[in-house]
C-alpha cells in the first residue's frame, strides 16, 4: 500500500512539473488592433461572414461586467468594452471530432474584441497540440483577415 501511494505521489509531482510549462502559458493569443473598439468589432463580424461562417452569438462580455460588478460592490472596470464572437465551422468541426468526439468540448469556437484603457485587441483561445491546431489556424486566419493582414 505504501509503494503504492509514493508511487502515486511521486507521479502527481512528476506530471504537475512537467504540465508547469503549459500551464504558465497565457491561454489567449491576442493582437493589436489599430482602430476603434467598434472597427475591430467590425472587422472580426465582417472576417467571419467573410469565411462563409454564422455567427451564432455575440456575447457582450464588457456590459455584462461592468453591470454586475455594481450589483456585487465592485468599482473595478476590467474593460472598457469587449464581446465575445461564437460561431463553428462544419468542415473543421467535422474534422476535428472524426478525430476525437470529445473535441466536442471546444465547439463553438470564438473570437474576442477587448478595449482595455483605448488598447484595442483582438484574440482567441489557445487550443492543444493536435488535430485542435486546425481550429486555431483557422482562428488566426480569421484573425488576420481582420487585422487587415
Amino acid at each position: 500500500m505504501r509503494k503504492t501511494c509514493l508511487g502515486f505521489g511521486l507521479s502527481l509531482i512528476l506530471s504537475l512539473t512537467l504540465s508547469w510549462p503549459v500551464l504558465a502559458q497565457n491561454p489567449a493569443i491576442t493582437y493589436a488592433f489599430d482602430g476603434t473598439f467598434e472597427d475591430a468589432t467590425f472587422s472580426v463580424e465582417s472576417a467571419i461572414l467573410d469565411a462563409g461562417l454564422v455567427i451564432d452569438y455575440v456575447s457582450h462580455t464588457g456590459e455584462m461586467l461592468e453591470r454586475t460588478g455594481q450589483d456585487l460592490g465592485s468599482d473595478v472596470r476590467i474593460f472598457d468594452a469587449a464581446d465575445i464572437f461564437l460561431f463553428c465551422s462544419a468542415v473543421v468541426s467535422r474534422r476535428v471530432m472524426e478525430a476525437d468526439p470529445m473535441n466536442v468540448a471546444h465547439c463553438p469556437y470564438s473570437i474576442f474584441v477587448a478595449d482595455r484603457a483605448g488598447e484595442v485587441m483582438i484574440g482567441y483561445r489557445r487550443y492543444p497540440d493536435g488535430i485542435m491546431q486546425q481550429v486555431q489556424a483557422l482562428l488566426d486566419s480569421l484573425v488576420q483577415d481582420a487585422l487587415g493582414e
